[in-house]
């Protein structure tokens, strides 16, 4: 264990660290653009996103650093997996809310949720409690991607 917690300390910081940074570059566009589409009865209240994405960052992080702490083999491809499905994660905000994109962010959430899949069939060979940290995340991009298209289809 005392090898494991610097681990999840550093996961934890990186993980919540970009989806803050990224968080923060769309504040701009949450104040202006995205209040002037049209969105479904549904769509979260704003206020909710930061939270919610705050502790799956943390479970992310915790995820992630189990994977890193194991001595199997398979785990740098597990790693790898988890770190495309990251950068997809912050390349969403940016099709998104940076170029306004309401389609490409759809068919780009998708390939998301894809590699979180992967991610956690990968992670489940290794440490199943990894993979289990990450179920909670995939059915939040899950709801996402139901919404990213439904404002799609509102706005088209």
């Amino acid at each position: 264990m005392n090898k494991l917690l610097p681990k999840i300390v550093i996961c934890v910081l990186i993980c919540v660290g970009l989806g803050s940074a990224s968080g923060f570059s769309t504040v701009s566009a949450i104040a202006g653009w995205y209040q002037s589409i049209q969105k479904p009865s549904w769509n979260p209240p704003n206020w909710l996103f930061g939270p919610v994405w705050t502790v799956l960052y943390i479970m992310m992080g915790i995820s992630v650093a189990l994977i890193w702490h194991s001595r199997q083999n398979a785990k740098k491809t597990a790693i790898s997996f988890f770190v495309v499905q990251l950068m997809l994660n912050l390349l969403w905000s940016y099709i998104f809310f940076g170029k306004q994109d309401i389609f490409l962010a759809f068919i780009e959430i998708i390939a998301m949720w894809i590699f979180i899949l992967l991610t956690i069939i990968f992670f489940y060979r290794i440490n199943k409690t990894s993979a289990y940290l990450l179920i909670p995340y995939l059915l939040w991009v899950s709801f996402a991607t139901f919404l990213n298209y439904s404002i799609y289809l509102l706005n088209d």
